[in-house]
Parts: C-alpha cells; sequence; structure tokens
C-alpha cells in the first residue's frame, strides 16, 4: 500500500484523541486532511474534517439556505451568514428539489421541527450529549378542532387529500394551491416543536394559495375531501390544537436534517440500506459525502471529488461506507452527492466541486459550529523586522462570539514575553475598544482592537514585531477556560539581521514559535489538543 493510501487507512492518531485523521488544525481540536488513494479506477481524493463530540464549545447543527424551506444558497455563503455566531466548518447537507429548492427530508433546528420527515430515507440527528442518530424517523401529525384527530403534515409539498400546515421558516407565502382547498390563518403559533401539544387559534379563512405566511402565526390548508373537515370542525375564532409525533420520540434530539443512505451501523459498513435511493443514485462513482461518528465521539466530515479523470473519479455509495468506516466510523450516513458536493470552512470552499461552474448552490449545510476563541493563518510564514521593508511586520487577528474576558501577549524565544492586552471582558462587542501601544526599547508592538460585524463578532488586529501571540480567553459566566497559541513558523533568513535588543536569532531568523491549545471543561481540568 502506497503511503497516501496509508494515510487515508491507517494515519498515526494525534495526541489529543483516537481519530485515524492528521492534517492541518483549523481549530483547536479540529483538523482537516487531504488525502489521495489510488485505485484501479484512479485516483480518489478524499477531504476529512474531524472534530470534537459536539458539545461544550463544539455543536453540530443544519443550517438552511436562505433561512428558509425554500430556495438554495452555496455552502461557502451560508458559512458567512452565521460567521456571526461562531466560526464554522461544513459540508452540504440533504438532497433537494430542483425547482424550488425545498429539502426532500426532514429538518429539526433548536428543538423545533420545521420538516416532514421522509419515510423511507434516514434522518441524521444530534443530541444533546453530542451522539450522533442515523435512523428512520417517521411523522404521526394530526390536528383537532371540535371532532376527532386528523392528519396533517408540516411545511411540506401540496398533494391531493392532505391537510399541510405552513410556518414562517418555509417562506414568505404558501405554495400555489389548486382546485379550492379550505385555508386558514392560524394566529399567534406556537413553535412547532414535535411531541408537544400546540395550541392555536383561527384566525381568519381566505380563497386559494398563496397566502402570505404571518411571521407569528401559520396557515393550515386542508385539500380534497379533507377541506369540508376544516371548515366545519374549526370555524374562524375557534381553537385548534396540532401535535406532532415522531418515532422514534428524539426527545433529547435538538438539531436533524434529512440525508442517507445509513452507511456505517455498529460499526460495520452497509451495503443494502433498503432505503428510497435508485440504483443510480448509489452505483456508480460521484463525488460523495458523509457525516460519522467514531467511537470516542468524534465526528468527522468528509467529502470525495468525483467525475474528474485524472484528478479524482469518485466513490461508489459503498466505497463511500468502507472509507467512512476505515477512518474509524461507528456510526455514517451519506447526504446528497454529485454536483453537490462541498466542503468549507469559514467561507472557503476546501475541495473541489465537480460542477463547471464551481461550487453549487444547495438546501441546507452540515456544519461544525466553535464558540472559542479562532486566529485565522498567518498570511506569511516569515517575519524579519530589521526596518528594510521587507516582512517588517505582519497583522493578526482573533475573533471573539461571545463575551469573554480576554488577555493577549507575545510571547519570545527564551521565555520572552510581553503583555498587550490585560484581562477585561468584552460586554460591549459593538463598540470601538481602544486598547493604544505599547513599546519596546527598539522595536514597537502594537496591539489595537476593535469590535466588528453582527452577532457580537470582535476582532483584534495586531501588528506583530518578532514575536508569537497568544490569547486567553474565558467566556463570561462559565467555568471553562481556553489557552490558544496560533501557529506562527518563520524560515531562517541569513541575509537578514535583528535591531539590537531584538527577539531573533543572531543570523536574522526567528526560531519557531510554540503551536498548540488547550481547553477544559473546569479550571482544574485542562485538555490537550493535538498539534
Amino acid at each position: 500500500m502506497c503511503a497516501l493510501c496509508a494515510g487515508l487507512f491507517g494515519a498515526a492518531a494525534p495526541a489529543s484523541g483516537a481519530t485515524g485523521v492528521r492534517g492541518q488544525t483549523l481549530l483547536p481540536g479540529v483538523v482537516y486532511s487531504r488525502q489521495v488513494e489510488f485505485t484501479a479506477h484512479g485516483p480518489v481524493v478524499v477531504h476529512v474534517i474531524s472534530a470534537p463530540k459536539p458539545t461544550g464549545l463544539y455543536a453540530l447543527k443544519p443550517v438552511l439556505s436562505n433561512d428558509a424551506i425554500l430556495g438554495r444558497e452555496r455552502v461557502t455563503s451560508m458559512l458567512k451568514r452565521v460567521s456571526g455566531e461562531a466560526t464554522v466548518a461544513g459540508i452540504n447537507g440533504d438532497l433537494f428539489s430542483w425547482t424550488d429548492g425545498h429539502p426532500s427530508g426532514g429538518l429539526i433546528r433548536g428543538g423545533v421541527l420545521e420538516r416532514t420527515p421522509a419515510d423511507l430515507r434516514s434522518t441524521i440527528g444530534v443530541d444533546t450529549d453530542g451522539v450522533l442518530h442515523v435512523e428512520r424517523v417517521h411523522l404521526a401529525g394530526t390536528w383537532q378542532g371540535s371532532g376527532q384527530r386528523r392528519v396533517l403534515g408540516i411545511n411540506e409539498v401540496p398533494r391531493p387529500g392532505r391537510t399541510s400546515i405552513y410556518t414562517p421558516v418555509y417562506g414568505a407565502r404558501t405554495p400555489a394551491e389548486t382546485g379550492n382547498p379550505a385555508v386558514a390563518i392560524l394566529r399567534p403559533f406556537p413553535a412547532s416543536k414535535p411531541n408537544t401539544l400546540l395550541t392555536t387559534t383561527v384566525a381568519e379563512y381566505v380563497t386559494g394559495g398563496n397566502q402570505p405566511i404571518p411571521p407569528d402565526g401559520a396557515v393550515i390548508v386542508a385539500r380534497g375531501a379533507q377541506a369540508p373537515f376544516l371548515t366545519a370542525e374549526a370555524p374562524a375564532g375557534s381553537n385548534l390544537t396540532v401535535l406532532l409525533t415522531l418515532t422514534p420520540p428524539w426527545t433529547n434530539v435538538l438539531e436533524a436534517l434529512g440525508g442517507g443512505p445509513v452507511v456505517v451501523r455498529n460499526g460495520k459498513p452497509v451495503y443494502r440500506s433498503l432505503e428510497d435511493f435508485t440504483t443510480d443514485q448509489l452505483t456508480p462513482r460521484h463525488p460523495r459525502t458523509g457525516v460519522g461518528q467514531t467511537a470516542d465521539g468524534r465526528i468527522l466530515l468528509v467529502a470525495v471529488d468525483g467525475r474528474q479523470p485524472g484528478y479524482s473519479t469518485g466513490l461508489t455509495n459503498f466505497e463511500l461506507a468502507l472509507t467512512m468506516m476505515r477512518l474509524g466510523c461507528v456510526t455514517a450516513s451519506a447526504l446528497d452527492a454529485g454536483g453537490s458536493t462541498t466542503m468549507a470552512f469559514d467561507g472557503r470552499v476546501l475541495n473541489r466541486p465537480s460542477d463547471p461552474g464551481g461550487e453549487r448552490a444547495v438546501a441546507e449545510a452540515l456544519t461544525l459550529f466553535y464558540y472559542g476563541v479562532y486566529a485565522p493563518a498567518l498570511p506569511s510564514r516569515v517575519l524579519s523586522p530589521n526596518a528594510d521593508g521587507v516582512d517588517d511586520t505582519q497583522t493578526f487577528s482573533y475573533k471573539l462570539v461571545r463575551p469573554s474576558a480576554v488577555s493577549a501577549t507575545l510571547a519570545g524565544p527564551n521565555g520572552a514575553s510581553l503583555t498587550l492586552d490585560r484581562p477585561a471582558v468584552l460586554t460591549q462587542p459593538h463598540a470601538r475598544i481602544p486598547l493604544g501601544s505599547r513599546r519596546g526599547a527598539k522595536g514597537a508592538r502594537h496591539l489595537q482592537a476593535r469590535a466588528l460585524g453582527a452577532g457580537g463578532r470582535a476582532h483584534r488586529d495586531l501588528e506583530r514585531r518578532g514575536c508569537a501571540h497568544a490569547a486567553d480567553a474565558k467566556p463570561a459566566g462559565r467555568g471553562c477556560h481556553a489557552l490558544v497559541a496560533w501557529p506562527f513558523r518563520p524560515l531562517p533568513l541569513q541575509r537578514h539581521r535583528h535591531e539590537r535588543g531584538g527577539l531573533g536569532r543572531a543570523d536574522g531568523s526567528l526560531p519557531p514559535a510554540r503551536l498548540g491549545s488547550r481547553a477544559c471543561r473546569s479550571p482544574a481540568s485542562r485538555a490537550h489538543s493535538p498539534r
């Protein structure tokens, strides 16, 4: 087996956990790897993001395109849109309709059921303990007025003889209708949590489809033979109850999206899932997307490039199952494939999508949220502060997404350090925070902080001269403490010399700064993340 293949199937694990993935550290504990396998069918390029169990500072959740059921959006655009809440990596999500962009399966966000699951396909959910579930989920939705309980779906495609309810997440208006359905405006309507009795009031009846959906309400549409039951049993001004019962109940699953088929179950690859997919979807070698969880709880996001001869041929669905198993997954599912296959981090595409136009707009993204301190990679690997105008300074920034107690220091060789930003709680992220500057004997080191963007995101820009940077952030009101030192590995430059009193070597180079991070659940207990 070649070395590159060995990297896919048996790479040594980082120090922080039992995972077969090693590569570039994107975030504390989060590793990205681009791996190549040479097969009889041609090379296969596999992109893998390995992340800690989604609890605490990490979360795995779907992001809906345009924040609506209808429509499509690129994964990178979705990641940028939510970047004020966290630093985000992600892959494409569920299959979808080319006509209006609605996802094919179910959707749960924040414990709210937003779309009916597909009975014959898997739904992918994450519970409050960070455990990944891949199961077929059935919705038994009902409504009731003065009569018996009657069948109901939520935010679904219109079907003859079917009653559906449409909430604001569906879009601005209900779908167009044929025939003479009974259409009632419900207001107010509570969040559509599953397995909970929801009570609302019938505000009024309107005629036809394409009705505006009130922001604080919903619209119920009864078609065909169901229309007379709605008008008779739930007249205007009366109360109406809705019950959305899931099987299995998934009472502690707060985030879920459709997908499938299941590809790994109990650590074994699944050849025939007996789900509602065609042979053409499963057997050809295409780009593939998958998500899985290892025995120690780590999440793996996988994107396999394909349809690009000479670069990457892609995989069959079962070959994806074998790949997920060899990466250590005990549970895994496929997601939408083909030209939809996309992996991105911080708004930047990591893989090579196969569509001629590049990245495809899709219905959803399955995303990893990180709520801790994040610092983008430095623009250059070399720092030579000798005032010759070449690589004298670099601009460094780090990002906060929640009120935090922050201290920042410059760490140089031989234990040298300089405090730039003393601990202070950032509680007004939209305000300008002047921190001034500090000067050494021979070189200037400046730290300027400012608050930018929506969602409480704060950036601190640092002009660095001869030092590495570390930031210490403690989220306010929490017992979690994180220390992050970002990579800074300058290359030796024999022709450059530092000013007297600087922190460089005599040959004009800077020794590599220490790279590492640590985070803990309490101040007394710390676990190191991989280098």
